[in-house]
């Protein structure tokens, strides 16, 4: 964990690049509830038994519901707010990702949080492009249960 105060206020192009291969994190906890997935389910209109009925995975081989891995994914945005703030320039915005994989199933009733290691800045005409690696933790898991590169923009103020 590093000693750094959470979030990072970068405001400038050098200031994001000192942040190169930095790890920044881990999060708070955030619960994994079962009406949390059901809500998910719910506005995705992914509604696939693995997440949404508890009786029937309870005889899964994982013996309960998980989370939709896309779920896992749309975290990314709230945890990074708790680890890098933007505040200091004119506008940012999510770009999109590189890489997504989901390495380890969510099981309802479990905790996340996330560690991100920045690891690109580039300056572009308009603008910087800002690429971390994200990493979602379970708690009490061995493996990741998403690993992103995620790519976002932001406009240093005038």
């Amino acid at each position: 964990m590093t000693s750094r105060e959470l979030p990072v206020r970068p405001s400038t192009f050098a200031e994001l690049e000192a942040l190169i291969g930095q790890e920044l994190g881990p999060t708070e906890w955030y619960d994994i509830t079962q009406d949390r997935v059901d809500a998910f389910a719910e506005v995705t209109n992914d509604h696939q038994w693995i997440h949404v009925d508890p009786e029937r995975a309870k005889s899964s081989p994982l013996g309960t519901t998980i989370a939709h891995g896309l779920f896992s994914l749309s975290l990314g945005p709230q945890f990074s707010y708790q680890l890098l703030a933007f505040d200091g320039f004119a506008h940012g915005l999510n770009y999109g990702y590189n890489k997504v994989r989901f390495p380890a199933p969510v099981p309802a009733g479990s905790r996340l949080r996330m560690r991100a290691t920045v690891v690109a800045v580039e300056q572009l005409s308009g603008g910087i492009q800002l690429t971390m690696n994200q990493v979602v933790e379970c708690e009490g898991s061995d493996k990741p249960v998403a690993v992103a590169e995620s790519v976002a923009r932001v406009v240093e103020k005038a």
